[in-house]
């Protein structure tokens, strides 16, 4: 078969064969509308917290408590989810799944603050409980599916593009929420509604690609079942019954606990720079307060946002697919480690905003693009079960669990021990060597596995 011109073109970012250009390209599509929509909804998730004020807690404690619970929530849901994996066609399970999200969108936007009713108590949380559900499943799934849909060898070569989408759509959601809270076109209010456009055309692209996929397998490989073979174990058996998944939930875990470590750290500095701007422009009376906090916190995290995913965005375009062509697997899981382990010891130095801010712009924008691309490689080797089920419950189990370890850390390091900005970024220094030796035993185990894949096949 010969190369189109899209085949051609997208080889600029990675190396497309003839016919692949047009299924990849309605993949980045996808995920582009599925992060986009996730970056219209992840801004006003901070601002809403942020007056979701609980007596006797700070900001910073009221977030990092909302993580907790957001882990012993995905307990219940997790095992949900995978039933639902076993009674659905994948088409049906994503369509289903993202026409719910889009209508709890609906719900929220009718009782967020300062539309028709003031202030809802708990309301703040329930959503950030529901956001962090949203941002990780909907993600999952659909890197899931995509590690179904391709063979080892081409999602190593299109994982990366695909991966572009993901980061382009993170970049564009965060950047036309700064444009439309900053120039007032739009109140942060409507961005629930905004949310539901990218996320009603991601359903239609899911159901082109599912119908193209017998087309778009290159002739000299066979194509992966379109659905696997149910065993009947949980989802978390499966993860415990493989030394290579246990390892991919530790370094899970430990990437979850360390960034929303540095999170709430951030979050705590900027409510405190809003308090004393507050103070600066006489605003104290609650309802003025309230809107000026709200929005303020949306408005500095859109722009973080926007950095980050800008930084991101050229990383996956540039950097990402060359450093796994010539660097291999190992080298793009240890980068993600090693940017934070240099990222934590400057903070730690050196505890002051511009730094912090900083660093956390090149440790998210890291993780977005070169680690987002390491973790949806890893799973090529594995079967389609260990895909379904293992992938989102260690996508979303041990990311909250990881979360809910942060707030324990708040809770011990300002309750209990009354621990300095700089000794959190020290403990998280100690978190990533660990980090880092669970990752070397994932690199062994991958490469045994792809040994193991590679002799059967």
């Amino acid at each position: 078969m010969k190369s189109s011109k899209l085949d051609r073109f997208l080889c600029l970012f990675t190396d497309v064969h003839a016919g692949e250009g047009t299924t990849a390209l309605l993949m980045f599509a996808n995920v582009f509308f599925i992060l986009c929509a996730y970056y219209f909804i992840k801004p006003l998730r901070e601002g809403w917290i942020a007056v979701s004020d609980i007596s006797g807690l700070t900001k910073m404690e009221v977030k990092a408590y909302s993580s907790f619970g957001q882990s012993l929530l995905f307990i219940p849901v997790v095992w949900f989810y995978g039933r639902l994996s076993e009674r659905w066609r994948r088409s049906d399970l994503i369509t289903r799944s993202t026409i719910f999200c889009i209508s709890n969108l609906a719900v929220f936007w009718v009782i967020q603050p300062g539309l028709f009713i003031e202030n809802l108590p708990y309301t703040g949380i329930i959503f950030y409980l529901w956001v962090g559900m949203f941002g990780v499943f909907m993600v999952a799934q659909f890197w899931a599916y995509a590690a179904d849909l391709y063979t080892k060898e081409r999602g190593h070569r299109l994982f990366p593009l695909i991966a572009i989408g993901a980061t382009a759509g993170a970049a564009s959601g965060s950047w036309i929420t700064s444009v439309l809270v900053d120039s007032g076109l739009f109140g942060t209010e409507w961005l629930l509604i905004v949310a539901m456009i990218p996320l009603t055309a991601s359903i239609t692209l899911s159901k082109i690609s599912d119908r193209r996929k017998p087309d778009q397998i290159a002739r000299t490989e066979a194509a992966p079942e379109p659905e696997f073979e149910d065993s009947g174990r949980s989802a978390i058996s499966i993860v415990f019954a493989s030394r290579f998944l246990i390892a991919v939930a530790v370094i899970t875990l430990l990437l979850s606990w360390v960034n929303t470590n540095g999170e709430n750290l951030l979050f705590r500095v900027v409510q405190e720079f809003l308090t004393g701007d507050a103070l600066k422009e006489g605003i104290t009376q609650s309802d003025t307060l309230l809107m000026f906090t709200r929005d303020g916190t949306t408005a500095f995290y859109g722009d973080f946002y926007f950095w980050v995913n800008i930084f991101a965005l050229l990383l996956q375009a540039f950097v990402a697919s060359r450093l796994l062509k010539f660097g291999g697997f190992g080298v793009i899981l240890l980068a993600m480690p090693v940017v934070a382990l240099i990222s934590y010891t400057a903070m730690a130095f050196v505890p002051i905003l511009a730094i912090v801010k900083a660093m956390k712009i090149v440790e998210n924008s890291t993780d977005y693009s070169i680690n987002n691309t390491a973790r949806n490689v890893l799973w090529l080797p594995v079967s389609a079960e260990m895909k379904y089920k293992g992938k989102p419950t260690i996508d979303s189990l041990c990311v909250r669990i990881g979360d809910g370890i942060a707030a324990l850390t708040v809770l011990i390091g300002v309750q209990l021990l009354a621990l300095s900005t700089q000794s959190f970024f020290i403990l998280n220094v100690a978190l990533v060597l660990i980090w880092i030796a669970f990752a070397f035993v994932v690199i062994r185990e991958h490469r045994r596995l792809s040994e193991i894949r590679g002799s059967s096949g």
